[in-house]
């Protein structure tokens, strides 16, 4: 296709050379690299490309200049960031990412405890990593991304809980799945100061990994995303000074929300990337590839399957990137907040989501055998996406929570 995929009506010239620094990125940087990176448990491959973009400033994009940071506030900048990583690796895109994620609430609430605290070294040259702990093991009690992220309930099924002794918070709960979990050099972890309370009740506290009582258990053997670590977190009275709550009671449940927001619309761009990916290869794949005297996609079966995989990303990477806009623009169409905003990046997610699960199946289909090993990259996109679909409250919480832009309801 001729021309650059992004629309200008909702990207700025920065964008648009953004996107084409970090495509330019993984095709120098990952793809030489990306079949060994699912055998890579040591990290030393992903460590490297994760260094590289540090090198380009990632790790610091969003820290406020102040701090030496990049001062981003933009989504559609991040979102068009996501896509490009996602096309290369998903698990890398995501470990580089979340320390933006993790630090969000104290950046956006102005938390100079915090961000004095952590700041310098995250804006620093060197590799750092941050943690976003919010999922929780599920039980007879409740647990799990999908109650935990659930508005409807308030944050009463949060179990970790934090209580304030004197100028110190005292942590004492499990999290589990959290990208960067072990690897991390600070944690900002999803508490309650009291179920009962609700949203009142919900906090966010920054753990540095030091912190006395903090610990991991082993990492999951997943499918696929295995540049992102996850691992069980246990804290056991852990201490950290009450200035590194990010905001406070009702403002850090906001907070909260908007971080879910916010990943839903980014991990759509994900998903966007991955099946960018598969169909790229497939694209390829079956241009060479003769069968009955022709390559694949001249005949008229292969064509339609194709087309339904280009109808599914490029309606996909639209509407994320008009759901980014819209949060970038609150004057015009509304809060952050508010459950319309919700409802948009919920479709965004919901579908990108579906598209590249789907894109994954077809190519595979069009590929064969060769779809299914490890020679070809298509196998890998088709492992790594699924999580996408999984994650963040699932596919299910994903649609009730399209549901909160047009009717009252409470699930």
């Amino acid at each position: 296709m001729s021309g650059h995929k992004y629309m200008d009506l909702f990207l700025k010239e920065e964008d648009l050379m953004a996107g084409e620094m970090f495509r330019s990125f993984v095709d120098k940087e990952i793809m030489p690299v990306r079949q060994q990176i699912d055998d890579d448990k040591d990290h030393r491959i992903v460590g490297r490309i994760l260094q590289r973009l540090t090198d380009l400033g990632t790790q610091k994009a969003a820290f406020p200049r102040e701090y030496g940071g990049g001062g981003m506030n933009s989504l559609v900048s991040a979102a068009v960031m996501h896509e490009e990583l996602g096309r290369g690796d998903s698990g890398i895109a995501t470990a580089a990412t979340v320390t933006t994620w993790a630090f969000l609430p104290a950046i956006l609430a102005g938390n100079k405890a915090v961000l004095d605290a952590f700041a310098p070294m995250f804006c620093g040259p060197e590799l750092k990593m941050g943690c976003f702990a919010m999922t929780e093991p599920g039980g007879s009690h409740g647990g799990g991304g999908c109650d935990i992220e659930n508005p409807s309930l308030h944050g009463r099924k949060i179990r970790t809980l934090a209580r304030l002794e004197g100028d110190e918070w005292v942590i004492n709960g499990q999290k589990a799945w959290a990208s960067n979990s072990g690897v991390s050099d600070a944690y900002c972890v999803l508490c309650t100061t009291n179920p009962e309370d609700g949203d009142e009740g919900i906090a966010l506290i920054y753990v540095p990994a030091s912190s006395k009582g903090l610990s991991f258990g082993k990492f999951e053997n997943k499918a696929g995303m295995q540049g992102d670590k996850n691992c069980m977190m246990y804290l056991e009275n852990v201490r950290v000074p009450k200035e590194f709550r990010a905001a406070g009671p009702g403002h850090d449940a906001q907070l909260f929300h908007n971080n879910v927001l916010l990943a839903r619309i980014n991990t759509a761009a994900l998903a966007v990337g991955n099946a960018q990916g598969a169909f790229e290869t497939v694209l390829n794949y079956s241009g060479e590839r003769i069968v009955a005297g022709k390559p694949i996609r001249r005949h008229s079966i292969g064509a339609g399957i194709l087309a339904d995989m280009a109808i599914g990303i490029e309606t996909a990477r639209t509407y994320y990137l008009a759901a980014a806009y819209m949060y970038d623009h609150p004057e015009i169409y509304g809060s952050s907040s508010s459950n319309t905003m919700l409802s948009r990046a919920s479709i965004a997610k919901v579908y990108a989501a579906d598209v590249a699960v789907m894109v994954t199946n077809k190519a595979m289909e069009l590929m064969g055998s060769y779809g299914y090993v490890r020679d070809y990259d298509v196998e890998k996109y088709w492992r790594d996406c699924k999580i996408i679909q999984l994650w963040e409250g699932g596919a299910q919480l994903g649609r009730l929570d399209v549901c909160r832009g047009y009717y009252d309801c409470e699930f």
